[in-house]
């Protein structure tokens, strides 16, 4: 071809190149629902514009959930509830025929980021985003972010009875998105709402491989949200013995151990755990915050020992705390173990151990580092 065949070829190519664009890739919200009347619509407002589409698949609503989703262009559509969660995702699923789907529960709603859902691309993976758990601990409310897979890309399904997780036969690699996502189904509302329904599902799976590390984690939260401190900490100990290093809920677990064995008073046990554990977590503020927990406690049941040698490893582990800083990073890090919540702990200790200059200037950095 001469140089004015080749030049008359490229300008074709580019000419069709604009009228021709590639295809940018779609969305679609895909929701399971059941009697949600009451959250659906921050929901599906808070991502409305920003997907092509809505899937909403209802397991048997007797509010006002379907009226609300259609309000909002849903295409609803209905199945059968066959104690499977998964079973109901994927039935969801297969009405989407979008490149991608963005998956969201009732109680969730789109905090930010919502560019980020047109910047995923061609390429698939499995798009991981930041699920802020809220929850009351005493009268006061606390969150964690957990890093939740909840973008899929076309034809990933998923496996498991309740929390339910992405399967991945393809190897497909995650990635960490700026999407921000809120969640306060830990609320007492939420809990109320939702009491006894994983467990039993939970427990059916457990009947089903009575040595999966990952179901038993899963019930221990399930017990320790209702308070059921003794069998919450029986299920994460056996969790525990059975999860390997690498497993990815294996720092969550760890530290949900210390926690619950502290509030079942198993004091030894939850020192010989941080004991063991000790190596692997030297840069968590949510380990030290929970180690300082425990001897507090053990420091009140043993007073003569307590300020000659447990308070000082109390004080140490809130200090730690504050030299590591937070680590949203770590999927259900609490917020504010490694700022405000370690610095008032050291300003109630030094004002009971007599150092009232220091509890002063704890109680300042505190409120500094409280969020707003």
């Amino acid at each position: 071809m001469g140089e004015s065949g080749q030049a008359a070829c490229r300008g074709y190519n580019a000419a069709n190149s604009l009228r021709f664009p590639m295809k940018t890739p779609t969305i679609a919200l895909v929701m399971i629902v059941k009697n949600e009347a009451a959250t659906l619509a921050r929901c599906l407002s808070s991502v409305q514009g920003h997907v092509d589409d809505i899937i909403v698949l209802d397991t048997g609503s007797t509010d006002d959930t379907v009226g609300i989703a259609q309000g909002f262009g849903a295409r609803v559509h209905h199945f059968g509830w066959v104690d499977d969660f998964s079973a109901a995702r994927n039935a969801a699923l297969d009405h989407s025929s979008a490149d991608w789907n963005l998956i969201l529960d009732a109680d969730n709603w789109l905090e930010s980021g919502h560019e980020e859902l047109r910047r995923l691309g061609t390429e698939p993976f499995l798009g991981q985003i930041a699920i802020v758990n809220r929850f009351m601990q005493g009268n006061e409310e606390r969150h964690t972010i957990e890093w939740g897979t909840r973008i899929l890309p076309k034809g990933v399904r998923y496996a498991g009875r309740i929390h339910e997780q992405a399967a991945n036969p393809d190897g497909f690699s995650r990635k960490r998105l700026r999407i921000r996502v809120g969640h306060d189904g830990y609320m007492p509302e939420g809990l109320a709402a939702k009491k006894g329904r994983n467990e039993a599902l939970l427990r059916m799976a457990l009947a089903e491989t009575p040595e999966d590390p990952y179901l038993l984690y899963q019930l221990g939260k399930e017990l320790a949200l209702y308070d059921r401190h003794d069998e919450a900490a029986d299920c994460f100990l056996s969790a525990v013995s059975l999860c390997a290093r690498d497993q990815s809920f294996r720092y969550d677990l760890i530290m949900r151990s210390l926690f619950t064995l502290k509030q079942a008073g198993h004091l030894e046990r939850a020192i010989l755990l941080a004991e063991e554990e000790f190596p692997y977590w030297q840069d968590s503020p949510d380990y030290f915050f929970c180690v300082a927990d425990v001897f507090l406690d053990w420091a009140i049941q043993h007073p003569a020992e307590a300020e000659s040698q447990f308070l000082p490893i109390v004080e140490s582990s809130w200090l730690k705390c504050l030299e590591i800083g937070e680590r949203p990073d770590l999927s259900e890090s609490v917020a504010g173990r490694g700022s405000y919540l370690a610095a008032q702990n050291l300003a109630v200790l030094y004002e009971n151990t007599g150092r009232a200059a220091q509890a002063a200037e704890y109680r300042d950095k505190a409120r500094a580092m409280r969020p707003g």
